[in-house]
């Protein structure tokens, strides 16, 4: 009897112990994803929280503001909130805010999230609470455009002053339904600018139509946003159209040249050049403007770099323009059109080429249809790019004057002869070097609006 309550009460302290030790388990961990600083009427949330096996008992998400809890939803009851399991967690997502909580007021609030998993098979939980201080904002941001007359070339570029209000907040030109940013009005050289005092250089495709809409946009991490009109007017342009032939000896040359310097290009059977050469002209022309949209987006200064108009190739001959349609004959058949976004500029066989203005290499190789290629950034969004070089002298980081030597001319790439492919880039879209060669168009597309705005210099300085 004695060894039976003995083995009772050890295996009750046995227990205790377990069911202690059990209870100072971890709870589940909460990650929060989104929102990170601000609330508005509705804001995206996602959160993670992690438990083996994804099991957990419950979640609940609510807001405390002033003291009052305002639920949002929870396992049980998810109101507008989705709760995913996965192997490891389960993921929480909705849009919270005004109008998942009517009672939420302008000012400080904490998103709360409790959650408890199952321990000990079940005969007991453990619980974690997250708590994140956020911002509640209900208003949306304003725009207010500074600049007149904004006259827009078809395929060209154009500038825009503007205040946003608060500043901390996205913003910037949006012409049909693409966007484009707005920086600091400090990097265009404006001395001891409002904070929230913008500059926005952006471009109008070739392919828009001029009936298409152009406004300014703005918007705040809480989802709040606001839309302005911009007073634009569009001069619509002809581009040429343009025949190219092809032939054998041509495909010979640079079929195989390209494949070996892009070896992750698929194609069915290299040695039917034309069949690889419309690849090249089609899909992989696509994936390196691809690239050079994604370096124009990523790899730019936000301070201007460049001092006043561009340079065009010396003593060179215009061999195509910007925007040309082009139809690709073989024996007789079109087989193919693209579009030619730069000039082909040419001079003599392996002609020194040199930076059209200051600025920064942001990328110096081979790029599959332009060949040896060297782009250089000049800025709050404005890229040069020169194709086709024989050879490269310059590196990725480099920072170049005007008239610094990148390169000589040559014919890689799809290139039919030594010239130079140019173009320009504005956040990554093409658009015509004629305007940035002109220094008449830089005075008054670029540089009477920012002396407007306190820009004192009669070309933009670098901010250092």
């Amino acid at each position: 009897m004695r060894t039976l309550l003995a083995l009772l009460v050890a295996l009750l302290i046995a227990f205790g112990l377990v069911w202690f030790l059990a209870g100072r388990a971890a709870g589940p961990a909460i990650r929060l994803g989104a929102p990170t600083k601000v609330l508005g009427q509705r804001t995206p949330l996602t959160l993670d929280v992690y438990a083996p096996g994804g099991r957990v008992t419950a979640i609940d998400v609510g807001l405390e503001q002033n003291g009052q809890p305002l639920p949002l939803g929870s396992q049980a009851q998810p109101q507008a909130l989705k709760f995913a399991t996965a192997a490891d967690r389960v993921t929480v997502s909705g849009e919270i805010g005004r109008q998942t909580a009517p009672a939420l007021k302008t000012g400080a609030a904490t998103l709360v999230v409790h959650a408890t998993r199952p321990v000990l098979f079940g005969l007991r939980q453990v619980s974690s609470t997250f708590r994140k201080d956020l911002q509640v904002r209900l208003t949306p941001p304003t725009v207010t455009v500074l600049s007149q007359f904004h006259f827009i070339n078809q395929g060209g570029a154009e500038t825009v002053v503007y205040q946003v209000n608060p500043a901390d907040v996205d913003s910037g030109v949006r012409v049909g339904e693409l966007e484009y940013p707005g920086l600091p009005a400090a990097g265009a050289g404006i001395p001891n600018a409002a904070p929230g005092l913008r500059v926005a250089f952006f471009p109008f495709l070739f392919n828009q139509p001029p009936s298409t809409p152009v406004s300014m946009w703005a918007r705040d991490e809480a989802g709040n946003a606001t839309r302005a009109d911009l007073d634009s007017k569009v001069n619509p342009k002809q581009f040429r159209k343009s025949t190219i032939p092809l032939d054998d000896v041509f495909l010979q040359k640079v079929v195989p040249a390209i494949l070996q310097n892009t070896p992750d290009l698929q194609v069915k059977d290299a040695s039917d050049l034309l069949a690889s050469y419309l690849v090249i002209n089609r899909d992989l022309r696509h994936q390196n403007n691809e690239t050079i949209r994604t370096i124009g987006r990523t790899k730019t200064a936000r301070e201007i770099l460049w001092r006043g108009p561009f340079r065009q190739m010396m003593n060179s001959a215009v061999e195509a323009g910007f925007a040309d349609e082009r139809t690709y004959e073989y024996k007789g058949k079109a087989v193919d059109k693209q579009v030619h976004l730069g000039f082909d500029l040419a001079s003599t066989q392996n002609a020194p080429i040199h930076a059209a203005n200051r600025g920064t290499v942001v990328f110096a190789g081979f790029l599959g249809i332009y060949g040896n290629c060297v782009i250089v950034d000049h800025g709050m969004g404005l890229q040069s790019l020169y194709a086709h070089l024989s050879s490269i002298g310059v590196q990725e980081g480099q920072t170049v004057e005007m008239n610094a030597e990148l390169g000589r001319s040559g014919q890689t790439g799809l290139a039919g002869g030594d010239h130079l492919h140019f173009t320009m880039v504005l956040h990554g879209e093409f658009v015509t070097p004629v305007d940035w060669w002109s220094s008449q168009w830089i005075e008054d597309r670029v540089m009477r609006k920012l002396r407007a705005a306190g820009v004192p210099a009669p070309t933009p300085a670098a901010t250092k």
